[in-house]
């Protein structure tokens, strides 16, 4: 009766090790295809991102032919106003610091705290971009590991300034509207080169909520915000 415990048990041993194994493999392949895909990206544009084709799902339900508009625009054609304004909106220190703003996300959590909810996020232009290529708007403890893991990759194989290029090119910016060039022509109908500063302090503002600023161009929040975005600009520290 003892020996076959101890069969039992070994056997269980086993078989607990072997999934554990397997499971381990698998992540471990899991996240070479985040790597991969990065590494690629290095020298290459992303033909389309996670949110893009969540964006694209709802436009294809009225129309199937609905096209996206994004069309992307090099480093140097985006202009140097839109660079400073997402900064200064997005990620102040984002030239500083290694993918993650800890300072940034300890003062969200106590803002959160004091208002009970959720109000601030701390994420930093590169979380956002890993979030952007890969991920959904979900919010769970997984998301938020896979999205830690993708952001380390992305300042481990890119530097700063072609993380920005990608960011400043995939980021929504209105109902089916990707990207600086798209957003400069929806919403000024002229290039991402073009873009002042007044323009640009506008279209960083209306990150955090693309849909809803679309919808409500002249509200009075986004037209203080854009003043503020604008006043703070000359400080922000490019790549």
């Amino acid at each position: 009766m003892l020996k076959a415990i101890k069969r039992a048990l070994a056997f269980l041993w086993k078989a607990f090790c072997y999934t554990l194994g397997v499971l381990f493999i698998a992540l471990l392949l899991y996240q070479g295809w985040f790597a991969v895909h990065i590494w690629y990206w290095v020298g290459h544009n992303p033909e389309s991102t996670s949110f893009m084709q969540a964006g694209l799902e709802p436009l294809r339900e009225k129309n199937p032919n609905a096209p996206l508009k994004q069309r992307w625009a090099s480093y140097p054609r985006i202009s140097i106003e839109l660079k400073r304004a997402v900064i200064v909106a997005e990620d102040a220190k984002f030239s500083e610091h290694d993918g993650f703003d800890w300072e940034g996300i300890q003062n969200a959590m106590e803002k959160n705290q004091r208002r009970g909810r959720v109000v601030a996020g701390g994420s930093t232009i590169t979380q956002q971009l890993a979030k952007n290529l890969f991920l959904s708007g979900e919010k769970s403890l997984w998301r938020k590991g896979e999205e830690a893991v993708i952001t380390s990759m992305l300042e481990m194989l890119m530097t700063k300034e072609r993380i920005l290029e990608i960011y400043l090119n995939v980021a929504e910016w209105g109902d089916g509207v990707f990207g600086a060039e798209a957003a400069a022509r929806h919403y000024y109908n002229i290039s991402a080169a073009s873009l002042n500063a007044e323009q640009a302090a506008h279209l960083a503002a209306m990150l955090p909520r693309p849909l809803y600023y679309e919808r409500n161009r002249d509200s009075e929040f986004l037209r203080r915000y854009s003043d503020t975005i604008r006043a703070r600009m000359p400080s922000a520290e490019l790549p």
